[in-house]
């Protein structure tokens, strides 16, 4: 058996090392791997901690801010740092951060798993702790529903592990429905929470438990808040890490009620980021103060939030996942909320980078309803689906006169030079290059 794990991990290292001289992805060496070696991570020497995050929204984010929390405290952290996130991205970076015996060098493994293959993933080696974020209505030609999905996570789930659920999502809660090794992260009531939900659509409308009508206090975005069912007893439970207050104006949140960590980018996305690394640190035994040392005013080096030029106009380009409506949701809030006058590019190009599809329903749940606001000056619909984009628009009851359309990213980034408005581009990482290469990015 030592010399099946020396040669797969030979085998992976030097796959990996010709993929890089190729500007090859981290998945390739993990594939052919497995294709020689097809339960090799049975076999590999875990660190006692192995932290998996799993969800539909923020997996990438959340992991990065992790590591740099224990990086920063002295951990050694082993972890899929360029967010390749099924069974063979997961397997190039186990087997290139073992020794050639097999044996995991570090303190903790740190691991973004894909929603839908942890079911793979986890069938040789089960994590200590699986983080589940969130579960949204996300990419319908691969995910249909998110009931199914929270299906197949449940496939990979055993006692074995602690499973860590965001209190403040339904559908996730339930995942610690009659189970005792789980502990919850979620937000108190906060000053821009509402009382009824305000989306376009309202997944939170009925229980996931018993299908009868649920009961909010308060929702902080989309169907994320403090609810309850009067029929089974489904509620947010108690939780261990807590939003206690946050300012998305002021640039801060406040953790446990003690611990204020500056934002370095005002989103309730970020915060929830923000609280999950946070309460990684303390599972793994880092001081508090550590932690917030390190996640105040952190920027995110995962391409998520990109800062740019266009000719002398400035601009944000946040990455919101096509097919994904509360992803894209939360990016126009961002730009919204911005005190300036601004112009808004929405680009839809290609759906994906990974399948073909040409569907759109997806637009018709994003809340661009948002964007009827003052501060929104211009509106640029761009790329292959400009039109599907305009008919959406055309629902909206936002002014006509202030929605252009462009099929040419090239033609819509010149346009963009002759304005004096800050710039927001919402689009996803299935096109977002397209429009950097033409910008000049801020380093």
């Amino acid at each position: 058996m030592k010399i099946k794990v020396f040669l797969a991990v030979l085998l992976c290292k030097t796959l990996r090392f010709g993929a890089k001289l190729f500007g090859r992805g981290s998945s390739l060496p993990g594939q052919l791997t497995l294709k020689v070696f097809p339960d090799i991570l049975k076999y590999i020497e875990l660190p006692k901690k192995v932290i998996a995050v799993t969800g539909s929204s923020g997996k990438t984010s959340t992991v990065e801010m992790i590591a740099r929390v224990l990086t920063k405290s002295g951990v050694k952290v082993a972890y899929n740092r360029e967010g390749s996130n099924q069974i063979e991205g997961v397997t190039t970076f186990l087997l290139c951060a073992c020794s050639l015996s097999g044996k995991v060098r570090s303190d903790v493994v740190l691991m973004e798993s894909d929603e839908r293959y942890a079911r793979h993933t986890f069938r040789y080696f089960k994590p200590t702790q699986l983080i589940i974020t969130n579960l949204y209505r996300d990419q319908l030609t691969r995910n249909g529903h998110p009931e199914w999905v929270y299906d197949v996570i449940s496939e990979c789930i055993d006692d074995s592990m602690e499973l860590i659920l965001n209190a403040d999502d339904p559908l996730v809660s339930k995942f610690g429905k009659d189970r005792k090794n789980v502990r919850y992260f979620g937000a108190d009531r906060l000053s821009f929470d509402t009382d009824k939900n305000t989306s376009v659509y309202d997944d939170g409308k009925y229980c996931p438990c018993c299908k009868a009508p649920m009961e909010y206090e308060y929702y902080h975005y989309n169907h994320i808040g403090c609810y309850e069912c009067k029929n089974c007893g489904h509620r947010k439970q108690k939780t261990s890490w807590t939003i206690t207050d946050a300012s998305l104006e002021e640039g801060y949140v406040t953790l446990n009620g003690k611990y204020r960590v500056e934002l370095s980018f005002s989103s309730i996305y970020h915060c929830y980021n923000i609280l999950v690394a946070f309460a990684v640190a303390d599972i793994v035994g880092v001081e508090p103060e550590k932690a917030v040392e390190a996640l105040s005013n952190y920027d995110l080096t995962s391409g998520r939030i990109v800062n740019f030029k266009v000719g002398e106009r400035e601009g944000t380009l946040l990455v919101s996942k096509h097919e994904n409506s509360v992803s894209y949701d939360q990016s126009i809030r961002v730009a919204r909320e911005d005190k300036r006058d601004v112009t808004v590019l929405v680009m839809v190009d290609a759906i994906s980078r990974k399948y073909k599809t040409y569907e759109t329903s997806w637009l018709w749940d994003i809340d661009f309803e948002l964007l009827k606001s003052e501060n929104v000056r211009e509106i640029l619909l761009v790329g292959h689906y400009h039109k599907d984009l305009a008919v959406r628009f055309s629902f909206t009851g936002i002014d006509e006169e202030i929605i252009k359309e462009f099929e040419s990213v090239s033609e819509a980034v010149e346009y963009l030079r002759k304005g004096r408005n800050f710039i927001y581009v919402i689009t996803c990482f299935s096109d977002k290059q397209k429009f950097l290469d033409l910008a000049e990015v801020e380093q």
